[in-house]
């Protein structure tokens, strides 16, 4: 049978490669891999999550609560909004971004991505018959090249996602230039993607007072350590929340999330310790590689290092491949629109890892 023609025409998303597929593939022991290709908190959930998921378990039998007004509330408290500025998803922010397009693009509309920058926001959206538009970042200033944000606008730009801090590159985006864009585009939505935010100390959440046009992507699954439970959630004015949640699917978000994720949000002490512990590894990190001659990182303020290795001599996949056969995942960057054969990303893992990693880089590269 034929797919829809937009179907045929997409290439599959390229995720990072797990432990297991490594383990299997070069002979490995899966507790000896050291992980820093997909940027997980390193230490684990809550233990408080994992108790309340153990306390839940007997009741999987029955469907999930649709309104999730407790962790609404929560979420609501951690993010200083309002209960009506808060939208769950079950699919990680993933599916906000689906429910984002589902509600508000139609066949045809043009969405502006700046390159590089996260895939998956082309991905879901082409499904719906949206057309990407290309901006660009400034690899050389490590910044946002606004000019190019406003050349690729047109009267068919419907959105412009925006990720703060941006993933490949680790870059903040100043508040300021959001306030630009979302001023003097008041009919396009603004999306501001904060996946990493508690990364940056930085949040753009006040934005959301000021304009009917941005809307805040955010997930659990990096400091608050529930990657593997799915969930994320979104900012933005109570109007297009409410049109959200026309769309979005009613039980999607399962009875263990919902309580790993209350639980999470409620214990304090372990959300301020992976945000400490996070930035410790990632400054660790950026200092090692920075005293390694061929390697250029670029600062960051997430949990991940964006690295250029042509000076090294070898291509991302080459170096990705030479430290996979030692134990070591990184994310070969290849496949980022915007990026050329020589780039990789690296995510914080334990310091003890951390060390680790620098030993076994220094040993390939020389």
């Amino acid at each position: 049978m034929k797919a829809r023609k937009i179907v045929d025409e997409m290439d599959s998303y390229v995720p990072g490669k797990s432990q297991d597929e490594i383990a299997k593939d070069f002979n490995l022991k899966k507790e000896d891999i050291i992980k820093l290709g997909s940027n997980e908190n390193p230490w684990g959930p809550s233990p408080k999550a994992i108790e309340a998921i153990k306390n839940e378990i007997s009741s999987i039998n029955r469907y999930p609560e649709s309104q999730l007004h407790e962790l609404v509330s929560e979420i609501a408290e951690y993010s200083d909004v309002n209960d009506s500025q808060v939208i769950i998803g079950g699919d990680g922010a993933d599916e906000i971004i689906d429910v984002l397009a589902k509600t508000f693009i139609d066949a045809g509309d043009e969405f502006i991505v700046p390159l590089p920058s996260y895939m998956y926001y082309e991905y879901l959206l082409k499904q719906y018959g949206a057309v990407p538009v290309y901006a660009k970042w400034d690899l050389e200033k490590n910044e946002l090249d606004v000019d190019s944000i406003n050349q690729a606008i047109s009267d068919k730009t419907k959105m412009i996602f925006l990720c703060s801090p941006n993933n490949p590159t680790g870059t903040l985006i100043d508040k300021e230039v959001l306030r630009d864009i979302a001023s003097q585009n008041k009919d396009i939505l603004i999306v501001i993607d904060e996946a990493y935010f508690e990364y940056s100390e930085v949040t753009n959440k006040d934005l959301i007072n000021e304009f009917d046009n941005i809307f805040i992507i955010r997930t659990m699954s990096k400091v608050l350590g529930l990657a593997g439970m799915r969930i994320g959630y979104g900012l933005a004015c109570a109007e297009i929340i409410e049109y959200m949640h026309r769309i979005k699917p009613v039980f999607s978000l399962t009875r263990l999330s919902f309580v790993a994720a209350l639980s999470t949000f409620r214990d304090k002490d372990f959300i301020e310790e992976s945000i400490e512990k996070g930035i410790e590894s990632r400054e660790y990190l950026y200092d090692e590689i920075s005293k390694i001659d061929g390697l250029n990182p670029f600062p960051s303020k997430s949990n991940f290092i964006l690295i250029g290795v042509k000076d090294t001599g070898f291509t991302a996949s080459e170096l990705a491949l030479k430290l996979m056969e030692k134990g070591i995942i990184i994310r070969d960057c290849t496949s980022f629109k915007g990026l050329d054969e020589y780039w990789i990303r690296i995510s914080i893992c334990t310091l003890e890892e951390d060390k680790r990693f620098i030993e076994i880089l220094k040993e390939v590269l020389s």
